[in-house]
């Protein structure tokens, strides 16, 4: 009844067991408090439940805050273990707990960190700065994200009962097959990312089709803001790429579980295959975190300089280029692996091509903020710590791109450390400037400054100090994966100061935490007066007040002109003099179905993995019983009528006119 599910299961070392009991007292405490102040039933009609695309970009963000904590207590836990384990000392970790470490670390930062805060800012910002009403399809935005909730929570159910993979995060055969790792751990990567990834593909399609056919009037293809350009770009990779990861998770499935063999060699299958299929889709995958970022530069940079972004037309052409290119470089990530000379020529050349768009935006900031009225707030900080270290990070992949030196570099630190400069310095330094850049718009209040800045330079030095020790060491032959090494080679002083910059990047997070808490219970201190507009913003989102209303906009804007808010503030068009006409809106209600939907997959997936084949089978009936049950539901929409949205801005602007 229970398939391979036995007591053995959830037999664990301290360092498991503590870790799960700590995820239960948290559960536990959550789920106390929400019952002392009696808010389950709020939990449940206004987020649980919601279709709305601003709370569903929260829960997004909340999801990526608290996967950002698990990962960064496995990168402490493997700097831990390699500063210690040398010679005779062992360290504290087992070979194989590390090797579960370092594989559900890469997982968690890629597709449970970085993915939700892209689609988090998505949901919160494209249709508002597209003046438009909502998404293109409600419901499925809502099974988006619970089905990446359900990935979420696969993957860490993981650490409670059996064990994750012990494969690298992209889990190459032949060591991710049956034969060499027979235990659930790659049936829970499978599983994890599938669900993860199912839902990530359908997001992709809702701001595809957001983009394209809700744009406010006026707003045509060459006056969207640069960040919409960015999310486009980001969105057709996700909607080609994605599909490359389903496809290639499904045959290594197949493999595990009836044997097909696509990619075992004994079997006429071919591994090579498998690796150019995930990275077919793993490297537009950087692209697609990247984009957000630079987009997110874009707005930041002109918003705190007080110009117009510089070169806007080579901008989007620089979009269009990485977006394209992206497609064409897999094969760099592979070149030891006996492509042949030319092959290897072509993919190399490639790789040094992308960097010229690449350069062509980093010059197009500079020349935004050349005679321009710079601020010095907190994402400007984040921005001048991207290009400080993304330049490191892209002359490191432009040497990695010839592939006589990738030959000597490419399974050594040094390809860690790029990698880490790329992401860290590029994603999450550019969301969080989109995060404390975008704070006020949706609480009503600024974060922290000195808190935020604080918390940079903690990010930037413990940066650097923990991965330029890397890229020395992959100079020294130091190689990825390591949980030992010899006294001999002298490379602990380097891995105790990579220790030393991972804990001073953690003091950096615990900055960020406070300067949230701060905010929040200072935030009469911080409160935006601006009736919405803090920053002395461009576009669209900045002409809403805050807190948003649940319709977005009263009245659709007309944005004929490329930076709209601004323009409409040059000519003393802002804000608007005259009572303008209402009308009816239509909005989607709450819907359970989703949620049904994300827990039904999250049984599914534990189904598969674990052979209770009649549970996976009833979840499965079950997922198509909810589509078909939504289908037929007619009452999906409720409808504000004018005189109640007039009476809702009336009431809005008198509360406006009350703030201090």
């Amino acid at each position: 009844m229970f398939g391979n599910l036995t007591a053995a299961a959830f037999e664990h070392n301290w360092i498991v067991n503590a870790a799960v009991a700590s995820m239960g007292l948290a559960l536990v405490g959550v789920a106390a408090l929400l019952t002392y102040l009696r808010r389950w039933r709020w939990l449940w009609r206004e987020w649980l439940t919601t279709l709305d695309h601003k709370r569903i970009g929260v829960m997004y963000l909340v999801v990526a805050a608290v996967m950002l904590f698990k990962g960064g207590v496995d990168a402490l836990m493997m700097r831990g273990q390699q500063a210690v384990a040398a010679g005779a000392a062992q360290g504290y970790l087992s070979a194989n707990h590390y090797d579960q470490i370092f594989t559900a670390h890469g997982v968690t930062m890629i597709f449970f960190v970085a993915m939700p805060l892209v689609f988090g800012l998505f949901n919160l910002i494209i249709p508002l700065q597209i003046g438009s009403r909502d998404v293109a399809f409600p419901f499925l935005n809502a099974v988006s994200f619970w089905l990446f909730a359900a990935g979420a929570a696969l993957f860490n159910a993981s650490l409670a009962v059996g064990h994750f993979a012990a494969t690298g995060w992209l889990a190459y055969p032949p060591l991710s097959e049956l034969a060499y790792s027979p235990g659930v751990g790659v049936d829970y990567w499978i599983w994890c990312l599938q669900i993860a990834g199912i839902g990530s593909l359908l997001s992709g399609i809702n701001f595809l089709a957001t983009i394209i056919t809700m744009r406010a009037p006026g707003m045509k293809l060459m006056k969207m803001p640069m960040f919409i350009w960015n999310a486009l770009g980001t969105i057709v990779l996700v909607v080609f790429a994605f599909p490359v990861l389903t496809a290639t998770l499904g045959m290594l499935f197949l493999d595990r579980f009836f044997s097909m063999h696509f990619f075992t060699a004994a079997a006429g299958g071919n591994a090579m295959m498998y690796v150019n299929l995930i990275w077919s889709w793993g490297h537009p995958e950087v692209y697609i975190l990247v984009l957000p970022a630079f987009g997110i530069f874009s707005e930041v940079v002109s918003v705190f300089s007080e110009k117009k972004i510089f070169g806007y037309a080579s901008m989007v052409a620089a979009t269009a280029a990485i977006t394209l290119l992206s497609f064409m470089v897999w094969l760099h990530h592979f070149f030891t692996m006996g492509a042949g000379a030319d092959v290897n020529a072509f993919f190399g050349i490639a790789t040094m091509v992308i960097a010229i768009p690449t350069g062509v935006k980093i010059f197009n900031w500079l020349f935004t903020m050349y005679k321009g009225r710079v601020h010095f707030t907190t994402p400007m900080y984040w921005f001048f710590g991207f290009v400080a270290t993304f330049t490191l990070g892209g002359m490191a992949g432009v040497l990695m791109a010839v592939p006589a030196a990738d030959f000597e570099l490419h399974n050594s630190l040094f390809l860690v450390a790029h990698f880490h400069t790329m992401i860290v310095g590029g994603v999450l330094f550019g969301l969080f400037a989109g995060f404390t850049y975008w704070f006020p718009k949706f609480t009503g209040f600024k974060l922290d400054e000195r808190l935020g800045k604080w918390a940079f330079w903690c990010w930037i030095v413990g940066f650097f100090l923990a991965f330029v020790p890397l890229y020395i060491l992959g100079f020294m032959g130091a190689t990825r994966r390591l949980d030992h090494y010899a006294a001999s080679t002298g490379w602990q002083p380097l891995f105790i100061v990579a220790g030393i910059g991972a804990v001073i990047i953690a003091i950096g997070v615990l900055f960020q935490l406070a300067q949230i808490v701060v905010s929040i219970l200072w935030r009469e201190r911080y409160r935006d007066t601006t009736n919405g507009d803090p920053w002395n913003g461009r576009t669209l989102e900045w002409s809403v007040g805050t807190p948003v209303p649940v319709y977005n906009f009263a009245v659709i804007p007309n944005a004929a002109e490329r930076d709209p808010l601004w323009e409409a503030k040059r000519r003393g068009c802002w804000p608007p003099k005259e009572n303008p006409a209402y009308e009816d809106i239509t909005l989607p209600r709450n819907s359970a179905v989703p949620v049904i939907i994300a827990a039904l997959g999250f049984l599914f997936g534990f189904g598969i993995v674990w052979h209770i084949v009649w549970l996976a089978l009833a979840s499965a009936a079950g997922i198509v019983a909810a589509l078909i049950t939504r289908s037929c539901d007619n009452d999906t929409e409720y409808v504000i009528s004018a005189a109640e949205v007039e009476r809702m801005e009336s009431q809005r602007m008198e509360s406006r006119l009350q703030k201090p």
